[in-house]
This record gives C-alpha cells, sequence and structure tokens, in this order.
C-alpha cells in the first residue's frame, strides 16, 4: 500500500474515532494493520477479554512471526490458564492447555510438563515458584508490564504505536478544500452554492448572470461543521497548506530569517474576501518559482522543495474545528519522584544517558574521564573505561604537545545511539571515543577521533542519508559530521564562539542540525557546503541546549546567560519564534542549567539542589523535588525513554535513580529471583553469547533476529524476572539444541517444504539468468539468458491479506494491458555469450537490464523502454544503483572496467580500473563509502565512492591448482561491514572495513557439487545457496555451519528428475522482508519460491557451536580453528 494510501486509513481512524463509531475504529486498526491502539489493547487485557485480545494481536502479528510474538501470545495464554485454575475450572484449564499452549511445548517440553502438571495441584499456588501469584486484577497489571515491552521491542510493531499528529477532523478539513477548489473551478461560480452530495464533483448551474465566487458554504448537515474555509484563490494550483508548510522546522525558521519581517498567515472565513473573477484564470496557471541556490544532490528532492519555502509568503491557516481525539491523560503521579536507590559512582559524574531500549541501562562520563556502564535495575557496574588515548601517533602534535601539560581529561558528554549499538564520548581536549556495544560487559573501542582543537563540547548522532553518523562541536567554533570509519564528511563554519551544543533533527526526510554558541546564538544547517540557514538569539543571550519532544513535534531550549539568568522556552517552529517561556528559576545561578523532556508532556530541570517540573503546556512549575536531599546546586538530570526513571547526579558523586510507581514495579521485575524449577539447564548455567568476532567493527550479533521465535517465559506469575536487557537475544532452538544431540536437517519430500512454481516460467531453452525480489516483497523479477524479463505478482485477497509473496499461493503472470514485454536489445549478440545482468530502483519503478547489448531502462508500470546507453562493444555484464543517488550506476563491463555512469546527463563520470577479466559483481556499503567489485579473476577490488580511487586489491584463496575463473558475487551484510563472497569453489565472509576474510566454507559431502549462487537472507541471520546437482544449502551466516539441506526432491517433479537434461538452481534470491522465504531460477527458465512448511516457521536449527561429535560423527576442521583465528573455514 503507498503512502498516502496509509495516511488515508489514519484520516479515516481519526473520522470514525470523532465520529464514535467505536468498533469500526479498532476493526480499522487491526484490518489495516497500521496502528496498534496500546489503550485498547490494555481495557480488553485488564477485563480478560481473550479471545478479542488475540484477534485484535492478530491484524499485526502471528504466534510464530518471531521471538517477541510468540512470548507475547504465550504471556496471555499463560495468564489465561492460571486464571481458569484459579476458579477451579479445570475442564476449562485443559481446554486451554491442549488449544493454546500445546504449540509451546516443541520448543520447551519442560515448561510444558511442568505446566501441566499444575492441574494436579488442589491450588496452584502450593508451586513454590507461584505462591506470590496475588488476585487476578494484579496479576493481569504486572502481565501487561511485560506485553508493552514486548511489544514495543518487536520489529513488527515498529513505527506502529503512536497515532500520527493531526489536526482535527483533517478529513473534513480537505474535502472542504476539494469542494472549495471545485467552486473556484466552476465556470458560472454562484454565492453560497447549495451542496448535496460527495459523490460527484460540485459544478453550480449557470445563473443569468456570472457571480464572483466565493468559498463554499456548506449547511450544517453536510461535510463541513465549521464556518470557516481556506481561501485558495491567491495561491497555485497547488497551494502548500499550513500543515505542509508548518510540519518542516527548519523551512519556516529560514523563511523568518530570509524576510524582514514575519508574515502572519491569515484565516479566510466564508464571507470574507471574495476572489476576484480573473483570479480563477490564474488558477489554471501554475505559479514558477524563483530560481534558487544551487545545491549539493546529498538530499536531492527535498532539498529543492524545502528551497522553494525559503522565499517569504504568506502563509494560510488550516481550518481548525474542536478537538474530539481524545488526549492521553496525565497526572503528577507519572512523574519519576520517588528515590528508588543510589548507585556510587565514585567520581563526580559530567553526563549520562539512558539506553534508547534497554530503558535501565545506563551509560555515565565522570569529570575523571571514567566511562562507566551501569544495569541501574540490578545497582550493577557492568563495566568501566578509565580514559587513555588509544593511538596516540594519530593524533594531531598540537595535541600530542598539549597532552602532558595540560589539566586530566574529563567527559563532557556521553550518549548512545538511535539503535543503542554505539555509544559515544565527547571530552575536554580534543578527542572523542566511539564504543561498540555488544551486550553486557561488552563495550568495545571502535574509533578514536583528534575532532576539535581545544574541548569538544558535545557529540550526538545523525542519520543523514540512512547513513549513521557522528556530529561533534568544540571550542574552535565549528562543528563537524563524521562517518563510522572517522572520515570527515561535513564542516561548519560560522560561529563567533566556541560551539556548545548541537542538537540534530529530521522533518519530512530533510536532515538538519541547530547549533549553539556560548555567546546566545542559535544556527542551523543543512548537510551541505552552503553555510548556516538560521542566525538567531537565544534568550538573554544564554548558553543554551536544544532538545525535540519524543515525537519530534515540540522544540525546546534551555540556559543560562552570563548574568546567572537561566531560561526554558519553547519555539515556535514555523516562525522562529518564541512561543512560551517557563517561569519558575532562581534568580542567578552559578554555572549553566541542564534540562530534559519524557513522554511528549514533561520538562524536568536540574536547578538550585532540586528537579523542576513542567507540564510542557503550561508555563508555571508544576512540582519540584530534592530527591531526598544529596543533590548539587546544578544536578546533571537523564529520563529513560519510557519516563519512568529519572538519573541525577548527587553531591557525593554518586547517582540517584527516582521512578514512578511503573518504574518501581519494572526495576522490582529485573531485580526478582529467577524461577530456576522451570529453567532448562542452559537458561540455568546464566550462559551469555558475546557479539561478533569482528575487530573495530559494529557488532550486530546482539541485534534481534526476527525469524527466531522467543522461549516462553518460565514464570507463571506474569512476569519474567530475567533481565533480558543483559542477555544476547536467543533462538528458542538454542534451548532445544543442547537437550538432544544436533542433527542437520534434510528437506527430501515436497511435504516437508512449501513452494510454488511461477506460472508461465518453464522454458527448456531460456534459462534464469538473473532474478530479484521487488523491494516491496510483492513480486518476483526474472531475467531469462534470451534477455526477456518476466514479472509475477501476488495479489492481496483472503488467502493473502497482505499480498506479499509466499509459496501458498499461485501469483499472476503480470503484464500491461498493452502486452508489452520487457526485453532487452539482443541485436548481433551471440546468446550463449551473453552476461545478462539487471538492477532495480529503491522505490520499484523502474527496472534496468541487458544482455549482451544496450542497456535498457524499463518502467516496471508500462514495460516502455525509457531509455537505452552504453552499447557495446564492450558489453555490460553487471549493474549496480548508487545507494545514495538513482541517477548514479555502477556498471560493470566485459573488458573488466567498472564505469560510474550519471543517467540524468547520460556521461560516464569514472572509469575503474584493476581487475584483469569481466565484473561478475558489484556491492555498496554506505557505512564504509566504499564499492566492492568481484571479477572472474576471481579478485576482489575496493573502491573508495568519493574519489572512485583503488584503495585495496584482494584475490579469494582458491584451492590448490584451481585456476582463477568463474563467476564470484559479493553482497553485504545488513550491518554494511560483512561481506559474503560466493564462488563455485567456496561461500566466504570478510570484514570490508580491512577486507580481511573470517569464514569460509567449501563444498564437502552432500553437498559437494559446484555452488551456482548464494544470497543472504533478508536479516543477514541466514545464507541461501544452490549448487549445481540441484540441492540447495542454508548457513548459519554467522558461522557458516550447513543447518538444512533442500534436495532436488523437495522441489522437482519426478519428471524432471528423471529427465535427460539436468536441472539446476542457476540464481537463488532473498524475500525483502521474510527471512525464511526465497527463490531459485533454473536453467529450465522455471522459477519457484520455497519456504518452510508453517509448522516450522523456519529452516533447521543452528548447529552447536562446541567441538565434538555431530550426530554420532566427527565435526571436521571446523572445529579446530583457533578462537583466535581470523579466518575459519566451515565443513
Amino acid at each position: 500500500m503507498s503512502s498516502l494510501s496509509r495516511e488515508l486509513v489514519f484520516l479515516i481512524l481519526q473520522f470514525l474515532e470523532e465520529e464514535k463509531f467505536k468498533e469500526s475504529v479498532h476493526k480499522l486498526e487491526q484490518e489495516s494493520g497500521f496502528f496498534f491502539n496500546m489503550k485498547y489493547f490494555e481495557e480488553k487485557v485488564h477485563a480478560g477479554e481473550w479471545e478479542e485480545v488475540e484477534k485484535y494481536l492478530s491484524g499485526f502479528t502471528k504466534v510464530d512471526d518471531n521471538r517477541y510474538s510468540m512470548k507475547i501470545f504465550f504471556e496471555i495464554r499463560k495468564q489465561k490458564y492460571l486464571e481458569a485454575l484459579d476458579r477451579q475450572d479445570k475442564a476449562k484449564a485443559v481446554e486451554i492447555l491442549v488449544n493454546d499452549l500445546k504449540v509451546f511445548s516443541t520448543f520447551n517440553e519442560d515448561l510444558y510438563k511442568e505446566i501441566t502438571q499444575l492441574l494436579t495441584l488442589g491450588n496452584f499456588r502450593e508451586n513454590e515458584q507461584l505462591s506470590k501469584y496475588g488476585e487476578t486484577k494484579t496479576a493481569r497489571s504486572i502481565m501487561l508490564i511485560e506485553l508493552k515491552k514486548l511489544i514495543e521491542a518487536n520489529p513488527l510493531f515498529r513505527e506502529k504505536l503512536v497515532f500520527p499528529t493531526l489536526k482535527s477532523s483533517r478529513l473534513r478539513t480537505l474535502i472542504n478544500q476539494s469542494l472549495n477548489w471545485q467552486h473556484q473551478l466552476c465556470k458560472n461560480p454562484r454565492p453560497n452554492p447549495d451542496i448535496k452530495t460527495l459523490f460527484t464533483d460540485h459544478t453550480c448551474s449557470p445563473p443569468n448572470g456570472a457571480l464572483a465566487p466565493t468559498p463554499v458554504n456548506l449547511p450544517t448537515a453536510a461535510v463541513a461543521k465549521p464556518a470557516a474555509y481556506t481561501s485558495l484563490g491567491a495561491h497555485g494550483p497547488f497551494p502548500p497548506t499550513a500543515a505542509a508548510a508548518n510540519a518542516n522546522a527548519l523551512a519556516g525558521w529560514m523563511a523568518n530569517a530570509a524576510a524582514s519581517s514575519s508574515v502572519q498567515a491569515a484565516v479566510v472565513t466564508a464571507s470574507s474576501l471574495p476572489v476576484a473573477p480573473n483570479q480563477v484564470s490564474i488558477l489554471k496557471r501554475p505559479i514558477t518559482p524563483p530560481a534558487t541556490l544551487g545545491m549539493v544532490e546529498y538530499q536531492n528532492a527535498d532539498h529543492e522543495q524545502l528551497m522553494k519555502r525559503l522565499r517569504p509568503a504568506q502563509s494560510v491557516e488550516e481550518v481548525t474545528y474542536p478537538t474530539v481525539r481524545q488526549q492521553a491523560s496525565w497526572s503528577i503521579d507519572d512523574l519519576p519522584r520517588t528515590v528508588a536507590f543510589t548507585l556510587h559512582q565514585g567520581s563526580p559524574v559530567s553526563s549520562l544517558d539512558f539506553h534508547p531500549s534497554h530503558h535501565t541501562l545506563l551509560i555515565v562520563g565522570c569529570n575523571s574521564g571514567e566511562i562507566t556502564l551501569w544495569e541501574a535495575g540490578m545497582r550493577e557496574k557492568l563495566g568501566s573505561k578509565p580514559f587513555k588515548i588509544w593511538d596516540i601517533q594519530t593524533c594531531s602534535l598540537t595535541f600530542q604537545a598539549s597532552v602532558a601539560k595540560d589539566a586530566p581529561f574529563s567527559v563532557n558528554r556521553v550518549t548512545w545511539s538511535p539503535d543503542g549499538t554505539f555509544c559515544g564520548a565527547a571530552f575536554s581536549k580534543h578527542l572523542i571515543h566511539l564504543y561498540a556495544y555488544a551486550g553486557p560487559n561488552d563495550l568495545r573501542q571502535h574509533l578514536e577521533i583528534d575532532a576539535h582543537a581545544g574541548e569538544v563540547n558535545d557529540i550526538a548522532f545523525a542519520h543523514p542519508n540512512k547513513q549513521l553518523c557522528v556530529v561533534t562541536c568544540g571550542d574552535d567554533k565549528l562543528i563537524k559530521v563524521w562517518d563510522l570509519t572517522g572520515r570527515k564528511l561535513f564542516v561548519f563554519e560560522g560561529h563567533e564562539a566556541p560551539v556548545y551544543s548541537i542538537c540534530p533533527h529530521q522533518k519530512e526526510n530533510i536532515q538538519f542540525i541547530f547549533s549553539t554558541a556560548v555567546d546566545g546564538k542559535i544556527k542551523a544547517w543543512l548537510y551541505d557546503n552552503m553555510g548556516s540557514r538560521v542566525d538567531y538569539d537565544a534568550p538573554g543571550h544564554s548558553c543554551t541546549t536544544m532538545l525535540y519532544s519524543a515525537d519530534g513535534s515540540r522544540l525546546f531550549s534551555c540556559g543560562t546567560g552570563k548574568d546567572g539568568e537561566s531560561f526554558l522556552v519553547e519555539w515556535n517552529e514555523s516562525e522562529g519564534a518564541i512561543k512560551r517561556t517557563y517561569s519558575g528559576f532562581r534568580k542567578k545561578s552559578n554555572g549553566v542549567v541542564q534540562f530534559d523532556t519524557t513522554r511528549n508532556h514533561f520538562l524536568a530541570v536540574g536547578e538550585d539542589s532540586q528537579i523542576k517540573f513542567w507540564d510542557m503546556d503550561n508555563t508555571n512549575i508544576l512540582t519540584t523535588t530534592d530527591a531526598d536531599g544529596g543533590l548539587p546546586s546544578l544536578p546533571r538530570l537523564r529520563f529513560n525513554k519510557e519516563g519512568n526513571l529519572l538519573a541525577v547526579t548527587t553531591a557525593d558523586n554518586g547517582i540517584k535513580i527516582l521512578a514512578n510507581a511503573t518504574g518501581m514495579r519494572s526495576l522490582r521485575t529485573v531485580e526478582a529471583p529467577t524461577f530456576e524449577a522451570l529453567r532448562s539447564p542452559l537458561e540455568a548455567a546464566g550462559i551469555k553469547v558475546s557479539g561478533s568476532s569482528i575487530a573495530n567493527v559494529a557488532p550486530v550479533s546482539c541485534k534481534v533476529e526476527r525469524s527466531s521465535p522467543v522461549r516462553p517465559s518460565p514464570i507463571l506469575n506474569g512476569v519474567d524476572p530475567l533481565p533480558r536487557t543483559m542477555e544476547k537475544p536467543r533462538a528458542l532452538d538454542d534451548v532445544s539444541d543442547k537437550m538432544k544431540p544436533w542433527q542437520l536437517t534434510e528437506i527430501v519430500d515436497p511435504a516437508h517444504c512449501r513452494m510454488v512454481t511461477m506460472p508461465d516460467s518453464t522454458d527448456a531453452t531460456n534459462k534464469v539468468a538473473r532474478l530479484l525480489y521487488t523491494n516491496s516483497g510483492v513480486g518476483v523479477l526474472a531475467l531469462g539468458s534470451n534477455g526477456v524479463q518476466k514479472l509475477w505478482k501476488w495479489a492481496r485477497n483472503e488467502q493473502n491479506p497482505s499480498g506479499k509473496a509466499t509459496a501458498s499461493v499461485t501469483p499472476q503472470h503480470w503484464q500491461p494491458n498493452s502486452g508489452l514485454l520487457m526485453t532487452n536489445d539482443i541485436s548481433g549478440v551471440i546468446l550463449e555469450e551473453a552476461v545478462p545482468c539487471i538492477a532495480l530502483s529503491k522505490n520499484d519503478s523502474y527496472v534496468m537490464s541487458a544482455a549482451g547489448g544496450k542497456v535498457s531502462l524499463f518502467n516496471m508500470m508500462t514495460f516502455k523502454v525509457m531509455t537505452t546507453f552504453m552499447p557495446p562493444p564492450p558489453a555490460s555484464t553487471f549493474l549496480a544503483f548508487h545507494p545514495q543517488d538513482n541517477n548514479i550506476i555502477a556498471i560493470g563491463m566485459e573488458d573488466s572496467t567498472i564505469h560510474i555512469y550519471n543517467v540524468r546527463v547520460d556521461e560516464v563520470k569514472s572509469k575503474l580500473k584493476g581487475h584483469q577479466k569481466r565484473i561478475t559483481g558489484l556491492a555498496f556499503s554506505t557505512n564504509l563509502n566504499i564499492l566492492v567489485s568481484s571479477g572472474a579473476d576471481a579478485q576482489l577490488c575496493i573502491w573508495s565512492i568519493d574519489t572512485w580511487e583503488k584503495r585495496k586489491s584482494v584475490p579469494i584463496q582458491l584451492p590448490a591448482g584451481k585456476a582463477p575463473s568463474g563467476d564470484t558475487r559479493v553482497q553485504f551484510h545488513a550491518d554494511q561491514v560483512r561481506l559474503l563472497v560466493a564462488h563455485e569453489t567456496q561461500l566466504a565472509v570478510y570484514d570490508g572495513s580491512k577486507m580481511e576474510r573470517i569464514r569460509q566454507w567449501v563444498p564437502q559431502d552432500t553437498l559437494s557439487a559446484p555452488i551456482s549462487c548464494a544470497a543472504y537472507s533478508c536479516n543477514s541471520q541466514l545464507v541461501f545457496a544452490s549448487f549445481c546437482d540441484g540441492n540447495i544449502g542454508i548457513f548459519d551466516a554467522d558461522t557458516l555451519k550447513l543447518r538444512c539441506r533442500v534436495a532436488p526432491s523437495a522441489y522437482l517433479s519426478p519428471a524432471v528428475l528423471n529427465g535427460s537434461q539436468a536441472v539446476y538452481p542457476v540464481v537463488v534470491a532473498a524475500h525483502p522482508q521474510e527471512p525464511n522465504q526465497f527463490a531459485v531460477g533454473l536453467t529450465d527458465g522455471s522459477v519457484k519460491v520455497i519456504e518452510p512448511i508453517e509448522s516450522d516457521s523456519k529452516w533447521g536449527v543452528s548447529p552447536p557451536a562446541d567441538n565434538g561429535l555431530l550426530n554420532g560423527r566427527a565435526a571436521g576442521s571446523s572445529s579446530t580453528a583457533s578462537n583466535h583465528a581470523p579466518d575459519q573455514v566451515q565443513r
């Protein structure tokens, strides 16, 4: 579904709720799967309406979707079971056990047996572990805390938990504007037209004489409730509404910075300002905007749209209706004001930050330069990093000279990256340190940068163009942007004083940075080299910090001027003016006050040895707390993401953790003893899994594997006390692996997997040369050796409500009504010698391909050729879109060169030379800022994306006596660091940052044939590999250990297997969203989509990591490699 269709659903949801169609609202939420209404879910859980709870959940996830989903359903069904036992309704309990809980026995049979044994007890509280189970209402509340955490952590609910911010009655407003527009275009507009229907376009019947058009005035019974409408007459045919104009904060600030005065928005009512007749004709002619400054293409079209707004212009206020949508109720008790405990740091704390997803994990920076990681819930110091310079030789000479004689280093700022995989520290002299967080006690050195001359005052993470970067500022009056390899991307100059703080943000896909200096100046920057777009004064010319509310809709700043007066204000983003100033500060402060925001509703400031709280909508102070005393005059403070905990520094070098009632419960949950009776032997051992073995690389092994189901909690009272924030998530099969001998899963029968063959695909004379899924996941695109492309799409229907590709439903061979085929230029081409190649644009709008002739660009809707380019010789052999610019294409050639081609200007920008034979693979990494190429010469070349210079060349290690030939394919892991390399002789994983091989697997045993193709699954947890004898192997991506073999007999008919022609997969492709689905293109032209059977949901189980016997035979050389060896061959 398109973005606009999705937004339409939200508008309808708002309309239904305003009209009190309650059941319809929740039905649409469930059926669309766009918005998960947590409040409604909580109501149904508290009411014990379990059937409705599961039905509502079913619109967003199924039991076996991932580990979080399985845990959610398990907790609900477990609670339902305990309540039946509590009512002494044994018959109902048995029914729940058999029908609802049985599904989880596959993953933990011992747990299921333990649950079953509760039936034999007169009161299940006789079980020691359930002795504290309270009454039903309390148990449901405790369970709900756990469910909310699981839902928030579940990637399937990402971006579905917050309803977009809309003005009330937004759908009515749009209809009013449409009717006004229709009325303006009437040939004979009449005043006060009578609108009787919305089913057809409005037109005025011709009167005796033409009248000047006026805005449509609808009757009360029609759509328009208010008496005010947006006048469209004075603007072009597509005027920006106030919502669009105000949505971009930076645009508003810029417009006013450029203008000499602020133009106030006009509200035009139905009775005011009739439109002049000549304006009707004006409406039909689009107004051409004035020429704007040239912009770099770093953010392409979004910049152009933004720059159009820079000119001063009148804005049109939206029609505002009375607010009907229910707002969340707030209470002063929601503030974390109760002291839970104190952590003793030992040295003065200068900065602290809670982890974005592990809500009790706290990073702390000290004046001593030390960085400490705390698990606040367990009151445990997980690790500490005393300050040291990692590599003095890479630092500037100025810095090296100053190290010995200057004062000791202190931490000015610590912060987590948005996904929690990195944390950064800014120091009082020159340096920043980046650490990769791979799990408890595993904070690894990642990067040290000599960032600024003097103090580095602030550090933050940002995602310009979807690339994780670090932003810093310092005493040298500069703001700098760095990638994760330490390469400097931007330097922003313009401040006349040391830069005190930075606030990166994003609005409407436009990335920008606010910066503040110690002289009170506020500036704003786009990621280009065109200077500051905003120049404003902070109130009182104060040293200021800026923060957005959690939902990004409101902007605040807080600071202290040279005279000691402090200010806390909210900014009007559309005007770049102060919207409200909060009162309640002391007259003078001896330093700069610190503040934070939480829950889109509260502000907190540390001042006068206490914490002061404000409601965002009220300028008067709400309440204060001294946290039982002991706070410094200006305490540092930080909320956790949920807003139920607040960390505050103390005068005696400690940290007090304040909590509200929910926070107190969550802390008790973390502290609670474990339910050892129902814990598997593996869990009881408390095993923690370490992260990736790659040095100086962002660890990804601690991220959640979407395909791996969660192990049902062994706790039967609604709370799992195991601090899962402290463990690497593990699949359930990790537990079962240790309980029985591991054996390779082998799929040899069609009944053991799901498979569908694309209709009209089989053609024995035309093998499948290239295969892709569409990026939306709804179709499969195949390029045949004859140069013809075929597209299959899955329809959205009852059998397939998601409309995504699935092996359970046969798709349609899709063609436009014109009957056109996507046929490549093959004039003068010897097809047997041609190397077909294909690439798809990110939005699935067009596909680029070649089959020995010119490269053709096809429209994916019409199949028409939009353009052709790069005629041979040499012929194109591999195509790849630049990840940051769809107009730039890397084209591998038959003559071993790589052309960097700009489609827009029809020009080859660079020609890269480094291979000896034709190019067989290309892969971009935005994190490392490189292009990796592979060739038929068995070489890997690494090129800088910025300069297109070759950084390195690496030969793949071939078996002895094997000539360097054959296709070599490359693909980056989801972390954009690890690189999968596939050659007929091997699978290998390389560390892309150093191009060192860290894993290798070579064909052997049942998979001894040459490899024809390989690809990562969408979550990079698996590798799908096809072989020239028809076998398909599914490997664990981290270890390259085989976990499942799909034999040819599982997906080929007996007639094909027994035929004279050998049929096997030439290419394999992974679904972009379903981690266990893949497609194969075969030598007989057929295309098949294959998935595990629904009861399994995954391909086998992970092989054990320990040495020893695997299913009764030696593990082979995979178990002999040292843990310290950078390269391990898996067999």
